[in-house]
């Protein structure tokens, strides 16, 4: 069946500007760094992708290495993007990103201009793009020097592969000269994906300040902490979450008696506020409009939908905050 997209989805979304620049994110972003790959299904997928646009998700965030394998993540985008979402090119926001190891040899990972050129029209063939609208350094190198990566992002968009380059997970002193950098090239940085949430806060130590002054936007990766914040480990661990799988970044030995205590206490909080857990922790990531739009992961539907319902209510009160900041730092 031909896919026509819903004529009311731009009506209930949140557009939030990248820091100083003239592009709009959604507020809800969707990621698929998990259950786009080829080991996954391929229809499942396809429904999300359609879902996510259908409510005003016009932000699809990839990477070279998502699968797996690596690379199945974009090569499933690249077919939804021919036989879905053709007509819709010009309103779909696609990133991508390149920094991590992808294939063998000395030049298949890092931020070397030979690796980041080289993975960004792999990229593109397996999309079936001319461009994308977002590329990013995935994370800092610590042999290369930072002009030579960031080289490699200006002559990107001097090329016409890229529209508007980023970072990911670089830190406040590294995001600065990368700033700088790339302002006397002449191509703005216009974004940073750091991974935050209510668990992990590292980037309130400075970066946000460093982001905010030079008209940076961000993307925070990881918002639900992995599924931690939500109602999923309340009693224990599921035997199909992702703690409970080997292989996974969030391990069985994170899910504490503490976390969980807190965990319990934030869903009280939520409830409260007529939201589930993970809605309340994505409000909260958004708080402040100091960050531009959260990512979000999905494995169905249903997730992406409760997750959007989150902008129904984003505001909290002043007691609200200070009960988090006291289970948090409890």
């Amino acid at each position: 069946m031909t896919y026509k997209a819903n004529d009311g989805r731009y009506k209930e979304m949140k557009y939030n500007r990248v820091g100083r620049s003239g592009l709009l994110l959604p507020a809800i972003s969707l990621g698929l760094w998990h259950n786009f790959g080829g080991v996954d299904s391929f229809e499942n997928g396809r429904a999300m992708l359609r879902r996510a646009f259908d409510l005003g998700i016009t932000h699809f965030d990839l990477a070279n290495n998502y699968g797996p394998p690596p690379g199945s993540a974009e090569e499933m985008f690249g077919k939804i993007l021919k036989t879905d979402f053709a007509p819709y090119r010009d309103e779909l926001v696609i990133s991508t990103k390149a920094g991590y190891h992808m294939w063998d040899g000395p030049y298949g990972e890092w931020g070397s201009k030979k690796y980041l050129i080289a993975s960004l029209d792999q990229s593109l063939k397996r999309m079936g793009l001319d461009y994308v609208d977002v590329f990013y350094s995935h994370r800092p190198d610590p042999n290369t020097p930072l002009e030579e990566t960031m080289g490699a992002l200006d002559q990107i968009v001097r090329q016409g592969k890229a529209l508007y380059v980023g970072i990911s997970s670089y830190d406040a002193e590294q995001t600065a000269e990368a700033v700088k950098i790339l302002n006397d090239l002449g191509t703005p940085l216009l974004i940073h994906q750091p991974s935050y949430s209510m668990f992990n806060r590292w980037i309130e130590n400075g970066l946000q300040d460093v982001l905010q002054e030079n008209g940076v936007g961000s993307i925070a990766f990881c918002p639900l902490e992995q599924g931690l914040l939500t109602n999923k480990y309340i009693s224990g661990i599921p035997t199909d979450s992702r703690a409970a799988k080997a292989n996974t970044f969030l391990s069985e030995e994170r899910v504490t008696e503490d976390v969980i205590r807190k965990v319990k206490q934030l869903n009280e909080i939520a409830q409260n506020r007529d939201q589930n857990l993970a809605q309340m922790a994505l409000a909260w990531v958004l708080r402040e409009g100091r960050v531009t739009s959260a990512l979000i992961g999905a494995s169905k539907v249903s997730q992406i939908e409760e997750n959007v319902a989150t902008l129904h209510h984003l505001e909290f009160s002043n007691e609200e905050l200070s009960q988090i900041e006291r289970i948090l730092k409890g």
